[in-house]
């Protein structure tokens, strides 16, 4: 795997899609916007729309692919921006749109009453078709079609024919001529045994179809069935996929068109026909069954061979004290494969273990030491490393230290010692992947075997000792400035329950995954007077930590608190980390909080942070010129959220303003 240790597997399952080909297109991937994946698609749809709601004069869109995909988009794409448009008491005319097909008909796989009908309604909804054109080149603002003629568009989508990822190739599998991989009628790749392929990825030898979702879908009950039995090392079974599919276009408003085989239908009962379809399957996967605390899922263990059982048995005698710990052979293995960075200041360390560790700290340096350890907040644990590691060097950071060195204290489950050996790797992979970029050496550690994944880092950094920053140095005047948006405790009690979009939860990894590291440095050159990390306290706990320390108060402006992606929604449905009741009980340090109403922001302000971002006090002349180097940084929510004010007569040191 890039970027992370090899993944080991007893069966594969690859359902990853496929995607707008750009192969033979130069300048396609660089300017169009593919549909697919949908993830990044919906991000720069939301783009698409902000810009044509600024435009201050016409625009010109193109969808490139005239198949079922690009028609519906096109027609959808017309009908929500005229309506925005329409709302904001803007000409909707202002918009044009255009399709552009390769073949010399728009859907060339569908019948010819389906063609006639979404032809009619492209040409009534004013849509400038082009069919019989290839696109062979897309620069800013035009494409070039195969004739030499070129088109001006403010935006191009491409919804071509789908192509297959090229790692596929190079991971040596069988794959066809456009990329996908080549299966038998179980699903199970030709030339790979134990691995598995379904969906658009997939291209079935003995039927070959058409990349259409209805395939996709029916695939799934006997992908899931062949993958229990080949674990259970059970003959597989054959499927055989349907030859006609039904399909259901939406143009825009309240009306559809649908077609199976030869036959069509157009209308309204057609479009709550598909919305009614729609609805239904999304619902599977959004209404989902709440986990009640505690439970664990229930394996069959007619899935563990009776070697493995027998191995497995022993776990219900597991010894405490010393005898916990993981055996030597693969806790040797697992520290040969890591390669934490190398320093001169480590006298004995990883690369030639003793009793303990030996470090020199360096003339004029004090010693920053701190320790953080908590269960895994999600299932990969290479991914955990990385979370965990961010997590603990952010009081290093805060302090304006720089890191040195770093001890584990690991706890994995018990297992076979294979499977013990898999995951210390994939933990310690991804922690020492952020030790390494943090300039941290790991020297040591302990590992255990318990009953769930922990993992927790005791650090230590070194400062100039006039240089190092406290949480009491706010002064009056100061701007506080957070670097980082508010949500994952809600967020992942959440995606626990399954109440979490997927996008939500990506978004919030993606925030823990990234380094305090350099926003310590921007803080640091634009003066910062006082820093702390927001972790398990909340925004509120730790904003409260600095007043009292720096007998100050604060202005705190709530609508300017940066929140990620979802968590308002998770809060606004009473989805909560278990420790923000006790967070809650710091809400006497708020003096008025009957400004707050309705604002969801103000519960945000107890929700306990992994991996937070960093709170700072900065100069008032300095902040914005902060905030700005922040974001080009890459800390793209970084924002100042209040203002430090003298000490008041009363005892809550927190305004809402």
């Amino acid at each position: 795997c890039e970027g992370r240790p090899p993944v080991p597997y007893d069966a594969v399952s690859i359902n990853i899609g496929a995607a707008p080909s750009f192969r033979t297109v130069p300048g396609s991937a660089d300017v169009a916007v593919p549909v697919k994946p949908i993830s990044r698609f919906v991000r720069r749809w939301e783009q698409l729309r902000a810009r044509v709601a600024a435009a201050d004069g016409p625009m010109t869109l193109g969808v490139v692919g005239a198949g079922a995909g690009g028609v519906e988009l096109i027609l959808a794409m017309r009908f929500a921006l005229r309506r925005m448009l329409e709302e904001q008491g803007r000409s909707p005319e202002t918009v044009e749109f255009h399709l552009f097909g390769a073949s010399t008909t728009i859907l060339p796989t569908h019948n010819r009453g389906m063609r006639q009908r979404l032809g009619r309604v492209l040409h009534e909804q004013g849509v400038h078709v082009h069919l019989g054109r290839v696109v062979t080149e897309v620069t800013p603002g035009f494409i070039t079609l195969d004739d030499g003629t070129t088109s001006a568009l403010d935006e191009v989508l491409w919804v071509t024919q789908a192509s297959a990822a090229s790692w596929l190739a190079e991971a040596g599998l069988d794959v066809d001529a456009d990329g996908f991989v080549r299966v038998d009628d179980t699903l199970q790749s030709v030339s790979h045994p134990g691995v598995f392929a379904a969906g658009d990825v997939a291209a079935v030898v003995n039927y070959p179809r058409e990349k259409a979702g209805v395939f996709a879908v029916r695939q799934g009950l006997p992908l899931a069935d062949n993958l229990r039995r080949a674990l259970l090392d059970r003959p597989l079974r054959a499927f055989r996929p349907q030859r006609r599919f039904l399909t259901l276009v939406s143009t825009g408003a309240r009306h559809a068109v649908g077609s199976r085989g030869w036959w069509s239908c157009e209308g309204d009962l057609v479009w709550r026909w598909k919305d009614w379809i729609d609805r239904r399957f999304m619902a599977r996967y959004r209404d989902l069954p709440a986990m009640t605390p505690g439970s664990t899922p229930t394996l069959d263990v007619g899935l563990a061979s009776p070697e493995e059982l027998t191995a497995i048995s022993t776990a219900a005698m597991r010894c405490g004290g010393c005898g916990s710990k993981v055996g030597a052979t693969p806790l040797d293995r697992v520290l040969r494969q890591l390669q934490p960075t190398r320093r001169d200041d480590v006298l004995v360390g990883l690369d030639a273990p003793d009793d303990a560790a030996v470090v020199s700290v360096p003339p004029g340096k004090v010693l920053v030491r701190t320790v953080d350890a908590f269960r895994a907040i999600v299932d990969d644990p290479f991914v955990f490393g990385q979370i965990t590691a961010n997590h603990c060097l952010g009081d290093i950071f805060a302090m304006g230290a720089e890191a040195q060195t770093a001890l584990a204290i690991a706890t994995v489950p018990f297992g076979l010692d294979t499977k013990v050996e898999d995951t210390l790797v994939q933990l310690l992979s991804g922690a020492v992947e952020v030790l390494n970029d943090a300039g941290a050496a790991l020297v040591g550690g302990h590992t255990s075997e318990g009953a769930e994944l922990v993992l927790g880092l005791s650090l230590t950094g070194l400062a100039d000792p006039d240089r190092v920053l406290r949480k009491r140095g706010l002064r009056a005047g100061d701007r506080l400035v957070l670097t980082k948006g508010l949500g994952t405790g809600t967020l992942f009690a959440a995606e626990m329950r399954m109440r979490a979009k997927g996008r939500w939860v990506d978004g919030a990894i993606a925030a823990m995954r990234q380094s305090s590291r350099a926003a310590a440095d921007v803080l640091r050159r634009h003066g910062t007077t006082a820093c702390t990390d927001v972790t398990g306290f909340g925004l509120l706990g730790h904003l409260v930590e600095m007043t009292r320390a720096s007998s100050v108060d604060v202005g705190l402006e709530l609508v300017t608190v940066p929140v990620l992606e979802g968590a308002l929604d998770t809060l606004s449905a009473g989805l909560t980390s278990s420790l923000h009741p006790a967070n809650l009980r710091l809400r006497r340090a708020v003096a008025n909080v009957d400004r707050v109403g309705a604002d969801p922001r103000y519960l945000l302000l107890y929700d306990p942070q992994t991996a937070g971002g960093l709170l700072a006090g900065v100069p008032g002349d300095r902040a914005n010129a902060c905030v700005e180097d922040l974001r080009e940084q890459g800390y793209e929510q970084a924002t100042i959220i209040g203002t430090v004010e003298s000490r008041g007569d009363g005892d809550a040191p927190i305004h809402l303003v």
